[in-house]
């Protein structure tokens, strides 16, 4: 997936053999410190060819190679600056290990400090939102998505590959909520099969005008920011990008951690639940409790203004531009053509 973006920004791309340890089989772990070894050495390789002044790490065991990489420079004169980027709340164990790298570490938000080892400086920035997504406003967005202006908007989203028991609990619920509101569904590309047939059925079991209300895609590249802005209520897995994105359109959330993970995405919702900004549901839930959750919030307009409000008191919109400037922090003045 992050090929596909990066080379969607006209940003040259370059992988990394890389591997976990943590978790894996006993037969599973030979084979994957093999790899991590050939990931060190293609990005030593890496190093010589781009000589870069900074190194800028967002987590996940694919960063791991360089880092080790970068750390073998003997010379500290040669080791570019370090900067590691933890979007969720408490990191993994590979942004775990690369803080102790860094030269300086960004946060979203400050109650991330506590999982981060004290010597080395953070800063809180917030989550960096696109600017492509920052660009709609909700009339726009409806229009865009031929939404209706007379009904509220769920938005339900797994991400990019989807969400397999978030996007059944929606489709068993479809009758029920496309009575008083209107469905944005993005399904990610694994479910989109099965999501194409519901939807092709839906005119032969519900009248013309509801069944026209359900609208979903396998995922929205440009449009994604219109999906935000026209939603009322979103259904979501808690990934790091709802500290930032929901935030920006103060956008009430109903979130379903994703089970078979680490905790990361459970420490996410509970920041948000406890400020009165989202609503949890557990993954097990999903089948009998979405569709009464989803319908008691869309009744009751008071509450999710209120869980607007919250919401939107999370925002901070100048993420990126603060990161930059920790980045600029850490290249040598001469080379950014300072006095």
């Amino acid at each position: 997936m992050e090929a596909d973006l990066v080379t969607r920004a006209g940003i040259p791309f370059r992988a990394i053999p890389a591997a976990g340890v943590h978790g894996v089989g006993l037969r599973a772990l030979p084979r994957n410190i093999g790899e991590l070894a050939r990931g060190v050495l293609a990005s030593r390789r890496a190093l010589a060819d781009f000589r870069p002044d900074v190194l800028f790490f967002t987590g996940g065991y694919v960063a791991v190679p360089m880092a080790l990489a970068a750390r073998a420079k003997v010379r500290a004169s040669k080791r570019p600056g370090v900067l590691v980027y933890v979007p969720d709340i408490e990191p993994g164990l590979a942004l775990k290990a690369l803080a102790h790298f860094a030269d300086q570490i960004a946060v979203t938000v400050e109650e991330a400090g506590r999982y981060l080892p004290p010597r080395v400086p953070h800063t809180v920035t917030g989550y960096p939102v696109r600017q492509d997504v920052l660009r709609w406003d909700r009339d726009a967005a409806r229009q865009a998505l031929s939404l209706g202006a007379d009904l509220p908007v769920l938005l339900v989203f797994g991400g990019s590959k989807g969400a397999r028991s978030i996007n059944r609990a929606l489709l068993g619920s479809l009758e029920r909520l496309l009575s008083t509101m209107q469905v944005l569904h993005l399904s990610g590309q694994l479910d989109w099969p099965e999501v194409e047939v519901r939807q092709a059925r839906l005119s032969d079991e519900l009248p013309g005008d509801i069944s026209a209300r359900y609208h979903a895609y396998p995922y929205l590249h440009e449009r994604m920011g219109a999906a935000l802005a026209a939603a009322d209520l979103v259904v979501s897995r808690a990934g790091a990008s709802v500290l930032g994105e929901y935030p920006h359109f103060g956008l009430p959330a109903i979130l379903a951690p994703y089970p078979h993970a680490w905790r990361y995405q459970q420490v996410n919702a509970a920041y948000l639940a406890e400020r009165h900004a989202a609503l949890i549901l557990p993954d097990e839930r999903l089948t009998s409790d979405l569709a009464p959750t989803v319908s008691d919030l869309m009744g009751d307009p008071q509450r999710r203004e209120a869980m607007r409000r919250a919401m939107r008191s999370l925002a901070r919109t100048q993420a990126a531009e603060a990161i930059a400037r920790l980045l600029e922090d850490l290249v040598p003045a001469t080379r950014l053509g300072r006095n």
